[in-house]
């Protein structure tokens, strides 16, 4: 079991490495020309020497904030290195933050210097920059910020950022993230370099198998999280203390993400459940394409039938997989489940799923197929996962047991409260809002959840999103709307009916799916506004709610639904930068369609 360490930071670890095996790929880093090329600890050690001199060089000192609005991307986590080594505290910002957003968390942070990483995220601080009194300096990565920091540190000794490195200790604070702000306005969790390193140390600790390679591979992840969340900054962070090669790809969309999965080749992911959804759907489509649609659906349902008798017998509850299963297994294995797993770079054999739920079909699917996905649970205050599925007993639809170290309780309005090395140390500024969630050193979530007797977690949903009915019917939304979007037509789901007589729910759809559904059935292309209106694609959305609702009561069951003509957009201010609903949001602006749903 990891233990909370007693000395040094985050940055010790780079210096560490590179002084006992310098030759080592550390990262791979790609280049214009979209070839990666690998860079070693010794290089790495060096780069960050160097942006860390510059750093002084320019003026930022022991506990000065620094914010890095950037897509992910090799020098992010470069800056985030060389700060942690000159004691510096970094403060992530969206890229796709507003303005107002961005004057709220610099003035917050009072940061006194912002890494940004184009002329559009500089023209945003540029906009607000006189309310911002404590600012000092501005630097654009595609400007050449690396380059000139690094011209000015050339006359900084090492032996000065070594001072500054050595003064680090483990309840010093690393970074202060903001929170997604789905219910009111971001709050600075402030994390500790001890957090970090105990979170990411249990887990590629008990995740072992997931954070080593097999014989004559080395380890490797392409991190395409969001490093402004604090999933995505656990991942950079546990990859560099683990020896796991690092690479970085700024796009989530997958015709960005696909092909440098499979250049990168990474043995392991870490994603939210919307890239396992778009990898799925994206093989069934190109299988109905070929006019394989009916052996690919068989081939999922023999995955979801052999990964299910694998749990079974893990949990003593079955003999595991019949010898015909196991045949047909081994037949799908060559015909379907190689090209997902070739999708993915071939390589992959392990996935990390958080954020938000994984249906427990796709999480069965892909552990048919080849590719364990180890569900879990956490927040920005619990410096990512609180809780993970196990690798060598996987229960599927829950988020796993407690993370090596730490505890969970369920109090008894089934709120999830966590105990553990690897909590916040408060809300930035504000002791109120941290005395309402931490109490006697256990964090109270606000998610709603409960343990089954083996101690597996299910999050059944949030406190404040519960809906209650005219009729006083309470009503959680999350699992109605993950099995609403277990369609592979449907993009996005919200169920409504607070203080309503019954539950409805908008919905969007994947208009690249439907585009394929009528191609395959001899049809032109729709438009968005068009496809709300047709028969054909509404009865389809209506077999998904139809099938959503035999898991519920009747008085819990969608009643009647409308689909939208636009997706839910963090653009349009309906969701958050990790894809999570703004519910508020979302029914003050479609306020006429939901009154609708009612009349």
């Amino acid at each position: 079991m990891a233990a909370a360490p007693h000395v040094g930071g985050l940055a010790d670890v780079v210096f560490d490495h590179a002084e006992t095996d310098p030759h080592r790929v550390a990262l791979g880093r790609k280049g214009p020309d979209g070839q990666w090329r690998d860079v070693t600890a010794g290089v790495f050690r060096d780069e960050v020497l160097a942006l860390a001199r510059g750093l002084i060089a320019h003026g930022v000192r022991f506990g000065d904030r620094v914010a890095l609005m950037s897509r992910t991307r090799y020098e992010w986590t470069l800056f985030d290195f060389a700060l942690w080594a000159v004691g510096a505290q970094s403060v992530p910002v969206y890229p796709t933050s507003s303005a107002e957003q961005v004057l709220w968390m610099l003035r917050d942070a009072e940061v006194v210097a912002v890494l940004v990483e184009h002329e559009d995220h500089a023209m945003t601080v540029g906009s607000v920059i006189d309310r911002l009194p404590r600012l000092e300096r501005l630097w654009q990565l595609d400007a050449g910020a690396v380059a000139d920091l690094v011209a000015a540190g050339a006359g900084v000794d090492d032996e000065t950022v070594h001072r500054h490195r050595r003064a680090v200790t483990p309840d010093s604070v690393a970074t202060v993230i903001y929170t997604s702000g789905t219910t009111g306005r971001p709050k600075g969790c402030v994390l500790t370099h001890a957090a970090f390193m105990f979170e990411s140390d249990a887990m590629a600790g008990r995740w072992d198998a997931v954070f080593r390679a097999g014989p004559g591979e080395e380890a490797a992840t392409l991190l395409f999280l969001p490093l402004a969340h604090v999933f995505g900054r656990m991942v950079e962070v546990a990859a560099v203390r683990s020896r796991v090669k690092l690479g970085h790809q700024p796009e989530l969309s997958a015709s960005a993400l696909m092909p440098d999965l499979r250049t990168f080749r990474p043995t392991f992911i870490l994603a939210v459940p919307h890239v396992f959804e778009k990898i799925l759907g994206a093989a069934r489509r190109t299988a109905e394409t070929e006019g394989r649609l009916g052996a690919f659906d068989k081939a999922l349902d023999v995955a979801v039938a052999y990964a299910r008798a694998r749990e079974d017998k893990a949990f003593g509850a079955g003999p595991g997989p019949s010898a015909g299963l196991r045949m047909r297994h081994q037949l799908f294995d060559q015909v379907v489940y190689r090209k997902v797993r070739d999708a993915m770079g071939g390589r992959v054999r392990h996935a990390m799923s958080g954020g938000s739920g994984l249906d427990r079909r796709l999480g069965l699917f892909f552990a048919g197929a080849g590719v364990s996905v180890f569900e879990g649970y956490g927040l920005t205050e619990t410096t990512a996962a609180a809780t993970a599925n196990p690798p060598d007993r996987t229960r599927y639809g829950t988020v796993g047991q407690p993370v090596p170290g730490t505890s969970v309780h369920i109090a008894r309005d089934g709120e999830v409260w966590v105990h553990g090395p690897h909590l916040f140390s408060g809300y930035l500024g504000d002791p109120e809002a941290t005395r309402a969630v931490l109490r006697d050193g256990w964090l109270a979530t606000g998610d709603l959840g409960s343990l089954d007797r083996d101690g597996y977690l299910t999050i059944t949903g949030r406190k404040k999103e519960i809906l209650v009915t005219s009729g006083g019917k309470s009503v959680a939304p999350n699992g109605l709307e993950e099995r609403v979007r277990a369609h592979p037509l449907v993009s996005q789901c919200i169920v409504v009916g607070d203080d309503r007589p019954y539950i409805a729910a908008l919905v969007t759809v994947d208009q690249e799916a439907v585009d394929h559904w009528l191609s395959m059935r001899g049809r032109a292309p729709l438009g968005p506004v068009e496809s709300v209106r047709d028969p054909d694609l509404e009865a389809e959305v209506r077999r998904a709610v139809v099938a959503a609702n035999t898991a519920v009561s009747q008085a819990e069951s969608i009643r009647t639904f409308r689909i939208l003509a636009h997706r839910f957009t963090e653009e349009r201010g309906l969701l958050t930068p990790s894809l999570k609903l703004k519910r508020k949001a979302i029914e003050a602006a479609y306020e006429a369609e939901v009154n609708a749903l009612y009349h």
